[in-house]
């Protein structure tokens, strides 16, 4: 389970003239490791027989309302923005999350155009925080040109060094089943969950903060469940946690509306964050936990020690 890099793009026009920069089109998408989002739309039929559509249900409690499931792309961790300024174009990257992240832009086609830097180039962003990346402008002013950007983004500063620090078990539970535990062939064959742990979990047990942090994605709106990795690899509820060392604490495949906390709330070790669940890529109900790294546009899971109801867990089975 990635939950993490999410995809921008730009497309633009440069005219021949060099003063006179013309913007075409503009479109956001999505990286295929995001997990989807779904929503609810309402309708009923107001007084005078008129049928409504909204995101809320009418005030009035006595109004039949029928709920419409709507199923959409999340909201990307960084946002890409250009800016026109009439000879160049300023490429801005737009930190939404409480913590840091790091994006890399592309051309995803180019034609008489450069970048200063030259691209692809990376750039660190603070938590919330907003950074030109780029200029753009025409390599010859006397030539029109056009050009097509993507921006990938991950979450974390890839420079952090964690800390060797202990956890608490993520579970309120006494007996513990460990599923799938470092290096399991199922699914944690990757390196973001190379290290990650599968505990066996009923739907609803409570979940716990293994360390204090900052809430730094929530995901709880998704439905299904499913063994076609290709569909459900990257799709899960979970809540990512950032700690004060910059590593990043991943609990995933919560039940639908199961996220007790909120995008940049801070939370402390052991307080309850959520509901485990059978969401995603999964052959049954669990909780997934793994510490992961942002290591150069790309998340890493690392080892981790932890202590159970009776003593350090064995999580290095492989199984």
């Amino acid at each position: 389970m990635r939950f993490a890099s999410t995809r921008a793009a730009w497309t633009d026009a440069v005219d021949a003239r060099p003063a006179q920069l013309a913007c075409l089109a503009f479109a956001l998408g999505f990286a295929c490791a995001v997990p989807a989002h779904a929503a609810k739309i309402y309708r009923w039929t107001d007084d005078a027989g008129v049928t409504q559509y909204g995101d809320q249900p009418p005030m009035a409690e006595a109004v039949p309302v029928t709920v419409i499931p709507v199923e959409f792309e999340p909201g990307a961790i960084a946002q890409l923005r250009v800016e026109n300024q009439g000879s160049r174009y300023l490429a801005w990257a737009d930190n939404r999350l409480p913590g840091p992240i790091e994006v890399q832009l592309h051309f995803q086609a180019q034609d008489n155009i450069a970048g200063r830097p030259a691209l692809p180039t990376r750039t660190l962003l603070a938590p919330r925080s907003s950074v030109v990346v780029a200029q753009l402008a025409a390599s010859d002013p006397t030539r029109s040109g056009r050009f097509e950007l993507r921006m990938d983004s991950v979450p974390g500063d890839p420079t952090a060094r964690p800390r060797d620090v202990e956890y608490r078990l993520p579970l309120e539970q006494y007996r513990i089943r460990i599923d799938q535990g470092y290096g399991g062939g199922f699914s944690h064959d990757d390196p973001a969950n190379r290290y990650a742990i599968d505990f066996a979990a009923d739907e609803g047990t409570a979940v716990l903060a293994a360390r204090e942090g900052v809430v730094m994605q929530v995901e709880s709106d998704f439905q299904r469940a499913g063994l076609d990795r290709e569909a459900y690899g990257g799709r899960a509820n979970f809540v990512r946690i950032l700690h004060d060392d910059g590593s990043m604490a991943l609990y995933a495949h919560l039940q639908p509306e199961g996220a007790y906390v909120r995008v940049g709330q801070r939370v402390r070790t052991g307080q309850q964050i959520g509901l485990s669940g059978n969401t995603g890529f999964t052959t049954g109900p669990h909780l997934h936990f793994a510490v992961q790294v942002n290591r150069g546009m790309r998340l890493e899971s690392i080892p981790f020690r932890m202590n159970g109801p009776t003593g350090p867990l064995r999580i290095d089975d492989g199984r």
